[in-house]
């Protein structure tokens, strides 16, 4: 494992850096010239999902003579990528300023097929993790899909903005597939037992009408400040956001809901741009007493970003396994020292190399229902049998704490807006996995 990881960062710097070149002009400085662009193939690695491979297509628009470089005037993305333990995704983006007038349009479509989605259940701590029954056991078949369409406009006082937002998404559950995790395999690495998802709807946590997901459809509303000098890498100023979404049955939501959320991101620099201390502090909550248990683990933000795993994983607690924390309220932070130690050009392009060492934590504030439901149909021995399981792997009466990891990492900045990420990071406690390595793109905020 250690040496596919290694491949898999050295292989991914060998093709960074012979892309430089193209990642944001063709044969000009990207300051003198409209366009940029940036075709790459994709080698990265997550823990969560393994190897990755694919290829992406970035587009820049910095205006005539590139008067508003390094920041785009409007940019274009797509991607295509798989990984080797089965996930495939799709990402399309458009991000303008210009096209409505004072007005920022951000729009992103994503489709994920994710035949081996992580499930270690609610709740943080009440939900026990073991390290022994890793196989198929905290595993799931998930399709998501989603558009969203957001709006930022300025205000009358400086950095201020208003935010608006149309946001839908459809999320499909089922159990795993036995016949395709099991194909090719040893017979002693097959899987033929029962998921912890599977307990979980037995057990009556998630509800009945949840099972199979559903659509959400609705808007969002919210402000923000942002003083930051740069997007992709800033090294001075605070960004932050409130906005809360409305789903209501109305609109085509399957199981109506409302959340909101808050975000504050500050950059202070150090030693001028060459040493930031960057954190961000991330709360997410729901408004009233339940949520539909598959929208727990989807973290969604108004902005050229799209739609991200939730709690756990390279976007929002590295080295913390995906989607380990979920509740209906929910925190997290990370603390993130940035230091850019070399500044240099390759065929005209500005390239700089940096480290980050990092803290990552995060928890559940309050929790989903998770208690036992008895299923009337069952025997004595079947009772018997699921209580035995769910006292082993669920415990509500136990406090929840802290999840939260410490890890550093490496940064390629190719003329200020595109980072090729390298992070490692370890958990404070074997209840959250072993820890995390990760070859992706940028700054995690």
């Amino acid at each position: 494992m250690i040496v596919k990881k290694m491949l898999s960062a050295g292989l991914s710097l060998c093709l960074i850096l012979a892309c430089v070149s193209n990642a944001q002009s063709q044969n000009e400085n990207s300051q003198q010239r409209r366009f940029g662009f940036g075709p790459l193939p994709i080698v990265a690695f997550d823990a969560d999902r393994g190897l990755q491979y694919g290829g992406l297509l970035n587009i820049f628009d910095y205006g005539i003579g590139g008067a508003s470089f390094p920041n785009p005037r409007q940019q274009w993305y797509f991607e295509y990528s798989r990984f080797t333990r089965g996930t495939q995704q799709f990402f399309l983006t458009y991000d303008t300023r210009t096209l409505i007038p004072n007005v920022r349009m951000s729009l992103a479509a994503t489709l994920w097929l994710d035949p081996a989605m992580d499930f270690y259940g609610f709740n943080g701590y009440q939900a026990f993790f073991d390290a022994d029954n890793m196989s198929a056991f905290y595993r799931l078949d998930r399709r998501m899909m989603s558009f969203k369409a957001d709006f930022v406009g300025n205000l009358p006082w400086n950095n201020w903005f208003w935010q608006a937002s149309y946001y839908f998404s459809s999320l499909r559950y089922r159990p795993l597939d036995r016949n395709w995790f099991n194909e090719g395999r040893p017979e002693n690495e097959q899987f033929h037992g029962t998921t912890l998802f599977e307990h979980y709807m037995n057990w009556g946590i998630i509800p009945e009408n949840e099972r199979e997901g559903g659509f959400t459809s609705g808007p969002r509303l919210g402000l923000m400040y942002d003083s930051r000098d740069f997007e992709a890498a800033p090294s001075r100023g605070i960004w932050a956001e409130a906005n809360i979404l409305l789903a209501p049955r109305f609109l085509g939501t399957t199981h109506p809901y409302n959340r909101y959320m808050f975000i504050f991101r500050h950059y202070i620099p150090i030693r001028n741009e060459q040493l930031v201390f960057a954190y961000r502090l991330n709360y997410q909550g729901t408004i009233g007493n339940h949520i539909p248990f598959y929208i727990m683990p989807v973290f969604s933000t108004i902005g050229r970003e799209w739609d991200r795993d939730g709690l756990g994983g390279f976007r929002t607690i590295r080295g913390i396994m995906r989607t380990r924390v979920q509740g209906l309220d929910m925190g997290f932070f990370n603390a993130e020292l940035r230091w850019r130690f070399v500044n240099f050009q390759v065929q005209r392009q500005n390239v700089q190399l940096a480290l980050n060492a990092f803290l990552d934590g995060g928890m559940v504030t309050r929790n989903f229902d998770n208690s036992f439901r008895l299923n009337p149909n069952w025997t004595t021995q079947e009772l018997e049998r699921n209580l035995e399981t769910f006292n082993r792997y669920v415990d509500p009466s136990r406090r929840n704490s802290l999840h939260s990891a410490v890890g550093g990492g490496f940064r390629i900045i190719i003329n200020q807006n595109f980072i090729i990420a390298i992070d490692a990071a370890r958990p404070f406690n074997n209840q959250n996995g072993t820890g995390g390595f990760y070859v992706n793109t940028g700054y995690l905020f």
